[in-house]
């Protein structure tokens, strides 16, 4: 268990160096953010900016508008499951811009093998090759493993959109986002726009109607990315933000353990 919050604290540290993030207080103080008021978590965790677009980029993953060129590549490095990995088998940045409508990501993914084992989408998701984005719209923190206090949205090899519903059940959520991929190789290029929903949301109603966004705003967010090579279970799971303590994987249940999205 130390060395697992070694590995982590540096990776941390080593984002702050590149600019990247915003450090928070130590280790033990970070592992008791799982229910703490919302300024208290954006007090501990990494900070993320992203800047407001001048033209809105078009979802098809090839990622050459103009939005990115200034946008800064952000690592994701954070080891939540599995062995240690090589970089031939896995490596990843990303990087972050918004509009009005949407919260827009750039995901650059290394993956020597992609995995979709499952022919039913909603039958272990997280266990195929897959993106997963958390967002906590008024960044409270907190459990959301059957609420919409957070969503944690796992993007397909299909483009398909999966998160676990108020009623326990999981549940396709293709109309919260759009995304697009392409491939050359190893290399995958994710292009992904969010719309954000507040914790009001529920499911089957028509009424609910994503936030316009506001510079300013500020919201829980992480990144992470399943990888499976040859297995019945995933093998590594590999997020953006530190998460301290033996068990890392808490990202589905904990949104204390996301990082803060500010739009500037």
């Amino acid at each position: 268990m130390i060395i697992h919050r070694q590995l982590s604290f540096l990776g941390y540290l080593a984002c702050f160096s590149l600019g990247l993030v915003s450090c928070g207080p130590s280790a033990s103080t970070a592992s008791s953010a799982v229910v703490s008021p919302s300024d208290t978590i954006a007090a501990q965790r990494p900070v993320f900016l992203a800047s407001k677009v001048e033209q809105t980029p078009l979802i098809d993953g090839r990622g050459d508008d103009l939005c990115w060129q200034s946008a800064e590549w952000l690592p994701l490095t954070e080891r939540w499951l599995g062995e240690a990995y090589s970089a031939t088998d896995f490596s990843g940045r990303y990087k972050l811009s918004w509009s009005d409508s949407f919260v827009y990501i750039l995901a650059e993914i290394m993956d020597d093998t992609l995995i979709d084992i499952h022919a039913d989408g909603l039958d272990r998701y997280w266990d195929d090759d897959c993106l997963e984005v958390f967002i906590d719209e008024n960044r409270s923190g907190g459990n959301h493993q059957y609420t919409h206090n957070a969503f944690a949205y796992h993007i397909g090899l299909d483009g398909r959109v999966v998160d676990v519903g108020l009623d326990s059940a999981f549940r396709y959520y293709d109309h919260h986002l759009r995304s697009g991929r392409l491939c050359d190789g190893p290399r995958c290029t994710w292009e992904v726009a969010l719309r954000i929903y507040p914790d009001t949301y529920r499911d089957d109603e028509p009424g609910s109607q994503p936030l316009e966004l506001k510079r300013g705003k500020k919201m829980g967010f992480a990144l992470a990315y399943c990888d499976n090579d040859h297995s019945p279970e995933r093998e590594n799971f590999i997020g953006n933000a530190p998460v301290f303590g033996e068990d890392k994987n808490r990202g589905w249940i904990d949104a204390g353990i996301f990082g803060l999205l500010e739009l500037r």
